[in-house]
């Protein structure tokens, strides 16, 4: 059995939270073994500060040696940092769609920073998803890939949320209370879902250019 790594983040309603649901394990290993080691939070307000930080450029490293990387990491110790201290009376009394909305655009220009050593390039782009730099918000080809990928897309935005491990386990009860159902769910569930998945991966990735998972590249 294989601990669970991702908690749906992006249902996440603060950037601390978030974090708490997103590579967890990764999260666990710097929490044990850099961010305890170091002090915690059983030192002073200064200290522990410090120890965040280095907890966070470290993250950062450990996805790359680029500035890029570094970057990405002390741009999160900045928002937790702000989320334990003036944010946190703000974020609690924001409604639960404004909340989700401020870390969704925190969260996808972390992305930016993550994903381009270039940072000139990278805000160049950013301005450009708010049709800036005389680019629209959509082109012919954007739109294009959105149609031929839609229902990719629609699966992709479902499989965010917790609303299919919510509707999973309130048809396993269902079915719990007649024998012959909850058997063929099971049979669906554990053998024949994830053995479409397998080849609607296998399809994708054979009938695609080669991309590898960006975590193969660290």
């Amino acid at each position: 059995h294989y601990p669970e790594n991702f908690d749906y983040p992006y249902v996440s309603r603060s950037v601390t939270e978030f974090w708490r649901r997103w590579h967890m394990s990764l999260g666990e290993f710097f929490r044990d073994y850099v961010y305890i080691p170091l002090g915690g939070r059983r030192c002073s307000a200064a200290r522990n500060v410090l120890n965040l930080f280095v907890v966070w450029a470290l993250t950062g490293l450990w996805h790359g040696a680029s500035w890029n990387f570094v970057f990405w990491g002390v741009y999160y110790f900045v928002f937790l940092l702000a989320e334990r201290g003036f944010m946190r009376r703000a974020l609690s009394r924001l409604p639960g769609f404004f909340s989700h909305l401020y870390v969704i655009f925190a969260v996808f220009f972390g992305w930016i920073i993550f994903r381009f050593s270039n940072m000139t390039l990278g805000w160049t782009v950013f301005l450009g998803l708010f049709g800036a730099n005389g680019n629209g918000l959509a082109d012919f080809a954007v739109v294009t890939q959105l149609k031929n990928n839609l229902f990719l897309l629609a699966v992709s935005i479902v499989a965010c949320t917790p609303m299919a491990r919510t509707l999973g386990n309130r048809l396993f009860i269902y079915s719990r209370r007649r024998p012959k159902l909850g058997s063929l769910w099971e049979t669906a569930v554990y053998s024949l879902l994830p053995a479409l998945m397998l080849l609607f991966s296998t399809a994708s990735l054979v009938g695609d250019s080669y991309n590898p998972f960006i975590y193969f590249q660290f």
